[in-house]
Protein backbone atom coordinates (compact mmCIF):
# COMPACT_ATOMS: atom_id res chain seq x y z
CA UNK A 1 0.00 0.00 0.00
CA UNK A 2 1.44 3.37 -0.97
CA UNK A 3 1.94 6.15 1.54
CA UNK A 4 -0.59 8.30 -0.36
CA UNK A 5 -3.25 5.59 -0.18
CA UNK A 6 -2.58 5.06 3.52
CA UNK A 7 -2.99 8.79 4.15
CA UNK A 8 -6.24 8.85 2.15
CA UNK A 9 -7.71 5.98 4.15
CA UNK A 10 -6.76 7.64 7.44
CA UNK A 11 -8.40 10.87 6.27
CA UNK A 12 -11.61 9.04 5.38
CA UNK A 13 -11.72 7.33 8.78
CA UNK A 14 -10.99 10.55 10.65
CA UNK A 15 -13.95 12.25 8.96
CA UNK A 16 -16.10 9.12 9.37
CA UNK A 17 -17.01 9.10 5.65
CA UNK A 18 -18.56 6.10 3.94
CA UNK A 19 -17.00 4.78 0.74
CA UNK A 20 -19.92 3.82 -1.56
CA UNK A 21 -19.92 0.17 -2.50
CA UNK A 22 -17.14 -0.72 -0.06
CA UNK A 23 -19.24 -2.75 2.38
CA UNK A 24 -20.87 -5.42 0.27
CA UNK A 25 -18.83 -8.17 1.94
CA UNK A 26 -19.53 -7.08 5.51
CA UNK A 27 -23.32 -7.18 5.60
CA UNK A 28 -23.42 -3.54 6.66
CA UNK A 29 -25.35 -0.67 5.12
CA UNK A 30 -24.86 1.80 2.29
CA UNK A 31 -25.46 5.50 2.80
CA UNK A 32 -27.77 7.49 0.53
CA UNK A 33 -29.57 10.81 0.56
CA UNK A 34 -32.76 12.38 -0.72
CA UNK A 35 -34.07 15.91 -1.16
CA UNK A 36 -36.81 17.56 -3.20
CA UNK A 37 -34.54 19.86 -5.19
CA UNK A 38 -31.86 18.53 -7.52
CA UNK A 39 -28.56 19.89 -6.14
CA UNK A 40 -26.95 20.38 -9.58
CA UNK A 41 -24.39 18.27 -11.42
CA UNK A 42 -21.28 19.68 -9.65
CA UNK A 43 -22.86 19.03 -6.25
CA UNK A 44 -23.87 15.53 -7.27
CA UNK A 45 -20.26 14.74 -8.19
CA UNK A 46 -19.15 15.83 -4.73
CA UNK A 47 -21.94 13.99 -2.93
CA UNK A 48 -21.10 10.79 -4.79
CA UNK A 49 -17.84 10.68 -2.80
CA UNK A 50 -19.93 10.03 0.28
CA UNK A 51 -23.19 8.43 -0.87
CA UNK A 52 -23.93 5.26 -2.81
CA UNK A 53 -27.49 6.12 -3.86
CA UNK A 54 -29.95 8.99 -4.05
CA UNK A 55 -33.70 9.43 -3.99
CA UNK A 56 -35.05 10.09 -7.50
CA UNK A 57 -38.43 11.73 -7.89
CA UNK A 58 -40.58 10.35 -10.70
CA UNK A 59 -43.25 12.97 -10.10
CA UNK A 60 -43.17 16.53 -8.87
CA UNK A 61 -42.19 16.56 -5.18
CA UNK A 62 -44.84 17.64 -2.65
CA UNK A 63 -45.76 21.29 -3.07
CA UNK A 64 -43.97 21.62 -6.42
CA UNK A 65 -45.39 21.96 -9.93
CA UNK A 66 -42.33 20.63 -11.77
CA UNK A 67 -39.84 17.82 -11.18
CA UNK A 68 -36.21 19.02 -11.03
CA UNK A 69 -34.92 15.42 -11.16
CA UNK A 70 -36.45 14.67 -14.57
CA UNK A 71 -33.92 13.73 -17.20
CA UNK A 72 -31.06 13.06 -14.75
CA UNK A 73 -31.13 9.24 -14.67
CA UNK A 74 -28.53 8.59 -17.35
CA UNK A 75 -26.10 11.18 -15.99
CA UNK A 76 -26.44 9.92 -12.43
CA UNK A 77 -26.01 6.33 -13.55
CA UNK A 78 -22.78 7.38 -15.22
CA UNK A 79 -21.58 8.74 -11.87
CA UNK A 80 -22.27 5.37 -10.26
CA UNK A 81 -25.36 6.30 -8.27
CA UNK A 82 -27.95 3.76 -7.23
CA UNK A 83 -31.58 4.85 -7.07
CA UNK A 84 -34.55 5.16 -4.76
CA UNK A 85 -37.50 5.77 -7.09
CA UNK A 86 -40.01 8.02 -5.36
CA UNK A 87 -43.53 9.12 -6.33
CA UNK A 88 -45.73 11.70 -4.61
CA UNK A 89 -48.62 10.26 -2.60
CA UNK A 90 -51.89 11.93 -1.67
CA UNK A 91 -52.44 13.61 1.66
CA UNK A 92 -54.68 11.59 3.94
CA UNK A 93 -57.43 14.21 4.06
CA UNK A 94 -57.65 14.32 0.25
CA UNK A 95 -58.88 10.71 0.02
CA UNK A 96 -62.48 10.90 1.21
CA UNK A 97 -64.14 7.65 0.14
CA UNK A 98 -63.40 4.26 -1.40
CA UNK A 99 -64.55 5.10 -4.91
CA UNK A 100 -62.35 8.19 -5.08
CA UNK A 101 -59.50 6.32 -3.39
CA UNK A 102 -59.50 3.62 -6.06
CA UNK A 103 -59.57 6.21 -8.83
CA UNK A 104 -56.72 8.25 -7.36
CA UNK A 105 -54.60 5.21 -6.58
CA UNK A 106 -54.87 3.99 -10.15
CA UNK A 107 -54.12 7.42 -11.65
CA UNK A 108 -51.12 8.02 -9.39
CA UNK A 109 -49.64 4.61 -10.18
CA UNK A 110 -50.00 5.23 -13.90
CA UNK A 111 -48.27 8.60 -13.60
CA UNK A 112 -45.36 7.08 -11.68
CA UNK A 113 -44.95 4.13 -14.04
CA UNK A 114 -45.17 6.31 -17.13
CA UNK A 115 -42.46 8.58 -15.75
CA UNK A 116 -40.22 5.63 -14.79
CA UNK A 117 -40.46 4.25 -18.30
CA UNK A 118 -39.85 7.65 -19.89
CA UNK A 119 -36.74 8.05 -17.73
CA UNK A 120 -35.45 4.68 -18.92
CA UNK A 121 -35.67 2.79 -15.66
CA UNK A 122 -35.90 -0.96 -16.02
CA UNK A 123 -39.15 -2.74 -15.28
CA UNK A 124 -39.50 -4.60 -11.98
CA UNK A 125 -37.94 -1.69 -10.10
CA UNK A 126 -39.43 -0.72 -6.74
CA UNK A 127 -41.35 2.57 -6.77
CA UNK A 128 -41.80 4.07 -3.30
CA UNK A 129 -45.01 6.01 -2.76
CA UNK A 130 -44.43 9.02 -0.52
CA UNK A 131 -46.87 8.79 2.42
CA UNK A 132 -46.32 11.77 4.71
CA UNK A 133 -49.22 11.13 7.13
CA UNK A 134 -48.20 9.29 10.28
CA UNK A 135 -50.01 7.17 12.81
CA UNK A 136 -53.01 5.02 11.90
CA UNK A 137 -54.22 5.74 8.36
CA UNK A 138 -57.94 6.14 7.48
CA UNK A 139 -59.73 3.19 5.88
CA UNK A 140 -60.14 5.05 2.58
CA UNK A 141 -56.41 5.66 2.47
CA UNK A 142 -55.75 1.94 2.70
CA UNK A 143 -58.07 1.53 -0.28
CA UNK A 144 -55.94 4.11 -2.10
CA UNK A 145 -52.75 2.20 -1.27
CA UNK A 146 -54.19 -1.12 -2.43
CA UNK A 147 -55.34 0.40 -5.73
CA UNK A 148 -51.95 2.03 -6.22
CA UNK A 149 -50.07 -1.21 -5.52
CA UNK A 150 -52.28 -3.31 -7.79
CA UNK A 151 -51.88 -0.87 -10.68
CA UNK A 152 -48.13 -0.42 -10.30
CA UNK A 153 -47.72 -4.21 -10.46
CA UNK A 154 -49.86 -4.38 -13.61
CA UNK A 155 -47.56 -1.81 -15.18
CA UNK A 156 -44.44 -3.84 -14.51
CA UNK A 157 -43.04 -2.37 -11.29
CA UNK A 158 -42.99 -3.37 -7.63
CA UNK A 159 -44.81 -1.42 -4.88
CA UNK A 160 -42.90 0.32 -2.16
CA UNK A 161 -43.92 2.89 0.41
CA UNK A 162 -42.07 5.66 2.20
CA UNK A 163 -43.75 6.05 5.58
CA UNK A 164 -43.26 6.58 9.29
CA UNK A 165 -41.45 4.01 11.38
CA UNK A 166 -42.03 6.06 14.52
CA UNK A 167 -44.25 4.80 17.33
CA UNK A 168 -47.38 6.95 17.58
CA UNK A 169 -49.23 7.04 20.92
CA UNK A 170 -53.00 6.79 20.44
CA UNK A 171 -53.73 7.01 24.16
CA UNK A 172 -54.96 4.41 26.60
CA UNK A 173 -51.78 2.41 26.20
CA UNK A 174 -52.38 1.91 22.46
CA UNK A 175 -49.57 2.63 20.00
CA UNK A 176 -49.25 2.27 16.24
CA UNK A 177 -46.44 2.38 13.69
CA UNK A 178 -47.59 3.48 10.23
CA UNK A 179 -45.49 0.83 8.49
CA UNK A 180 -47.17 -1.89 10.56
CA UNK A 181 -50.60 -0.37 9.93
CA UNK A 182 -49.96 -0.60 6.18
CA UNK A 183 -48.66 -4.15 6.47
CA UNK A 184 -51.78 -5.26 8.34
CA UNK A 185 -54.23 -3.64 5.91
CA UNK A 186 -52.63 -4.15 2.51
CA UNK A 187 -51.95 -7.90 2.73
CA UNK A 188 -51.42 -10.00 0.68
CA UNK A 189 -49.74 -7.22 -1.30
CA UNK A 190 -46.04 -7.07 -0.50
CA UNK A 191 -44.84 -3.51 -0.09
CA UNK A 192 -41.16 -2.75 0.32
CA UNK A 193 -40.70 -0.36 3.24
CA UNK A 194 -38.62 2.79 3.34
CA UNK A 195 -39.24 4.15 6.81
CA UNK A 196 -38.30 7.35 8.59
CA UNK A 197 -37.35 7.30 12.23
CA UNK A 198 -35.12 10.22 13.21
CA UNK A 199 -35.46 9.85 16.99
CA UNK A 200 -32.19 9.33 18.90
CA UNK A 201 -31.98 6.47 19.60
CA UNK A 202 -32.20 4.54 17.32
CA UNK A 203 -30.97 7.24 14.92
CA UNK A 204 -27.27 8.13 15.37
CA UNK A 205 -28.11 11.74 14.42
CA UNK A 206 -26.66 13.84 11.61
CA UNK A 207 -23.49 11.87 10.91
CA UNK A 208 -21.85 10.11 7.97
CA UNK A 209 -20.69 6.73 9.22
CA UNK A 210 -18.09 4.41 7.76
CA UNK A 211 -20.15 1.43 9.00
CA UNK A 212 -23.82 2.43 9.23
CA UNK A 213 -26.31 0.02 10.78
CA UNK A 214 -28.72 -1.97 8.67
CA UNK A 215 -32.27 -0.62 8.15
CA UNK A 216 -33.66 -3.16 10.64
CA UNK A 217 -32.19 -0.94 13.39
CA UNK A 218 -34.97 1.54 12.55
CA UNK A 219 -37.43 -0.54 14.58
CA UNK A 220 -39.20 -1.91 11.49
CA UNK A 221 -37.52 -5.29 11.16
CA UNK A 222 -37.90 -5.82 7.41
CA UNK A 223 -37.35 -2.22 6.31
CA UNK A 224 -35.30 -2.04 3.12
CA UNK A 225 -34.33 1.61 3.66
CA UNK A 226 -34.11 3.70 6.83
CA UNK A 227 -34.19 7.49 6.72
CA UNK A 228 -32.48 8.33 10.01
CA UNK A 229 -32.11 12.07 9.36
CA UNK A 230 -34.72 14.56 8.14
CA UNK A 231 -33.53 18.03 7.24
CA UNK A 232 -34.38 20.47 8.65
CA UNK A 233 -34.51 18.71 11.99
CA UNK A 234 -37.91 17.74 13.34
CA UNK A 235 -37.60 19.02 16.91
CA UNK A 236 -40.45 16.87 18.19
CA UNK A 237 -38.65 13.67 17.27
CA UNK A 238 -34.98 14.61 16.72
CA UNK A 239 -34.58 17.38 19.27
CA UNK A 240 -31.98 15.42 21.22
CA UNK A 241 -29.99 14.33 18.16
CA UNK A 242 -26.51 15.68 17.57
CA UNK A 243 -24.64 16.75 14.44
CA UNK A 244 -27.16 19.21 13.01
CA UNK A 245 -26.02 22.70 12.02
CA UNK A 246 -27.18 25.76 13.96
CA UNK A 247 -29.83 26.37 11.29
CA UNK A 248 -31.27 22.91 12.14
CA UNK A 249 -30.23 21.40 8.80
CA UNK A 250 -28.05 18.36 8.14
CA UNK A 251 -25.18 18.60 5.66
CA UNK A 252 -22.87 16.03 4.11
CA UNK A 253 -19.28 15.87 5.29
CA UNK A 254 -18.25 16.48 1.67
CA UNK A 255 -20.30 19.70 1.58
CA UNK A 256 -17.85 21.98 3.37
CA UNK A 257 -19.70 25.09 2.16
CA UNK A 258 -23.00 23.74 3.53
CA UNK A 259 -25.08 24.41 0.44
CA UNK A 260 -27.21 21.25 0.20
CA UNK A 261 -29.19 20.19 3.26
CA UNK A 262 -30.09 16.50 3.05
CA UNK A 263 -32.23 13.73 4.41
CA UNK A 264 -29.85 10.80 5.03
CA UNK A 265 -30.72 7.14 4.53
CA UNK A 266 -29.16 3.73 4.91
CA UNK A 267 -29.99 0.62 2.88
CA UNK A 268 -28.71 -2.93 2.61
CA UNK A 269 -28.17 -2.36 -1.13
CA UNK A 270 -26.32 0.33 -3.06
CA UNK A 271 -29.23 0.39 -5.53
CA UNK A 272 -32.32 -0.07 -3.35
CA UNK A 273 -35.02 0.20 -6.04
CA UNK A 274 -33.34 -2.57 -8.04
CA UNK A 275 -32.10 -4.88 -5.30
Amino acid sequence: MTVILQMLMLWMVSWDINLPGAQSDTGRGYLGFDRNDYPGDPAMRELRKEFAFAGYWLTSPPGEKTNPWAGKRKWMEGQGYGFLLLARGRAGNSVQNDARAKQLGTLDAREAAQSAKAEGFASAGIVFLDVEDGGRLPAAYHTYLRAWADEIVKLGFRPGVYCSGLVADEGGGVTIVTAEDIRANEAPREFTYWVFNDACPPSPGCVSMANPPLPSASGVKDAAVWQFVRSPREKETAGRCSGYATNENCYAAADTSREWHLDINVAASSNPSFK
